[in-house]
């Protein structure tokens, strides 16, 4: 159980124009009180979104250069391992497919996907396929531009998910796990002006959350595989916001809770976390929780591996804020002063080896 075991967190977070050049800092996690304290701080440039091999044993962040890896040590400590380029506009978000064979980026200013080898040492290799979106042009007299924002990779690493948040709508790729090249299968459309953020596959791959940035909903989406072909149908659509009319609010956290009994969402404008019961068998979602962050514009929050605290990742006011939170009261109480941080933008918690 949780109790014992300890942790280690990475946050991300910006550094251009911002008098440092440390773009990750790694905290000890007291799963007790809820709260981090820093141990070490990473040299790196942007560190727009970090992500950590289904090995454990690699983390990778995306940088103004590309994507950088990272051997994790015993004690949770980086070490680095190599750099790649991303042929492009600097990244937004990096993932890994099942076995950790390639690592695949997203572009949210060119609106491309990449695709690279990783090698055996978790180091990254070179680009095995890179895929641009295509926009509709001025539609109706609005200009869609692709913006790539999140890529998930189905369970069975035959898919390739890339939402696009400008065309509102999530591109499903075939992936050949042999070539490391993607091609075109079909498109999840979701509802104009909704923009999908971001997205998370249930642990048994039966279920996909998309989290709508400017809808400010969760959509739940059942995943079946007919005559060899991928369907995605709805079967939830979930609000994040209080208000009737959702402008001004923006939906952008989505991180499910170790145990994936919980997921965890947020909201900039209205600036609060909400935490979902997930049915892991129907794959619906119950609100347990609605509550201000005490900070601007929550980039990312995520619960404690023991889903008794809560920590927000304020990038607007330059701030870590911490909860105390009882999923059955729908309660949730600052825990302790903030820590300040400049605008961090992503937050995983890892476990270390015994």
């Amino acid at each position: 159980m949780a109790g014992k075991d300890k942790y280690v967190a990475y946050v991300s977070s910006y550094t251009s124009g911002l008098g440092t050049k440390y773009g990750i800092r790694i905290y000890d996690v007291d799963l007790k009180k809820g709260r981090l304290t820093e141990k070490q701080k990473v040299e790196i440039t942007n560190s727009s979104y970090i992500a950590i091999s289904h090995s454990d044993k690699t983390l990778y962040s995306i940088t103004d250069s590309g994507v950088e890896a990272y051997r994790i040590l015993p004690d949770g400590g980086l070490e680095f391992l190599n750099e790649a380029s991303i042929n492009g506009m600097r990244g937004c978000y990096v993932n890994m497919d099942h076995e950790d064979k390639y690592l695949i980026t997203a572009g949210y200013h060119d609106g491309k996907v990449t695709v690279l080898r990783l090698n055996k040492d978790g180091s990254i290799g070179e680009i095995t396929d890179e895929r641009y979106h295509k926009g509709l042009g001025t539609a109706a007299g609005r200009n869609h531009v692709p913006h790539v924002q999140c890529i998930k990779i189905s369970k069975d690493n035959k898919y390739v998910l890339a939402a696009d948040l400008g065309m509102d709508r999530i591109n499903v790729y075939n992936f050949d796990m042999e070539t490391g090249k993607i091609k075109e299968d079909s498109v999840i459309h979701c509802d104009q002006e909704s923009s999908p953020r971001h997205m998370q596959f249930s642990k048994d791959g039966r279920f996909l959350y998309v989290c709508l940035e400017q809808k400010c909903t969760i959509d739940v989406y059942e995943f079946v595989e007919v005559d060899g072909e991928p369907e995605f149908n709805k079967i939830q659509s979930v609000s994040n916001s209080e208000e009737a009319d959702s402008i001004g609010v923006a939906c952008s956290a989505l991180t499910f809770s170790e145990d994936s009994n919980f997921l965890v969402s947020s909201t900039a404008g209205e600036n609060n976390a909400i935490v979902y019961k997930v049915d892991k068998e129907t794959g619906l979602l119950t609100k347990k929780i609605q509550l201000p962050v005490a900070g601007e514009y929550p980039k990312d929050a995520s619960l404690f591996p023991d889903n008794k605290h809560l920590v927000s990742l304020n990038h607007e006011s330059d701030s870590l804020t911490f909860f105390t939170v009882d999923m059955d009261k729908g309660t949730m109480v600052m825990n302790g002063p903030e820590l300040p941080i400049s605008r961090p933008n992503c937050i995983v918690f890892h476990k270390l080896e015994a």
